[in-house]
């Protein structure tokens, strides 16, 4: 009775052992893809833009995540020559922002 006690016991131990194991090894890999993100942003940015983009994750990060997906499809489709600028970012900025348009209901009770 005590050894299967003891048993179920270390494979307890064992699968927590293996889940973080696997969250920790999820969590390195999504540092990895965050380090590589910001590297490409770095190589395709101005520092103005970075900074834009920077309050634009503070205020919405979802926003901020999709932009950066776009910049970054856009580099590697060779469509961005050069870095781009602030004044370039706030016009991609301004093209995404015609179609994200919030809607606000307002319920009087």
């Amino acid at each position: 009775m005590e050894d299967e006690l003891e048993e179920i016991r270390r494979r307890k131990l064992l699968e927590l052992q293996q889940k973080l194991e696997e969250e920790k090894l999820r969590e390195q890999q999504r540092i990895q893809q965050r380090l590589q993100i910001k590297a490409i942003l770095r190589q395709i940015l101005t520092p103005e833009a970075r900074a834009r983009l920077a309050n634009i994750r503070l205020a919405n990060p979802a926003y901020a995540s999709q932009i950066e997906a776009l910049l970054i499809q856009l580099a590697q489709t060779g469509q961005i020559r050069e870095r781009i600028n602030d004044e370039q970012l706030k016009k991609i900025l301004s093209r995404l922002g015609t179609t994200r348009k919030r809607e606000f209901r307002i319920i009087r009770k």
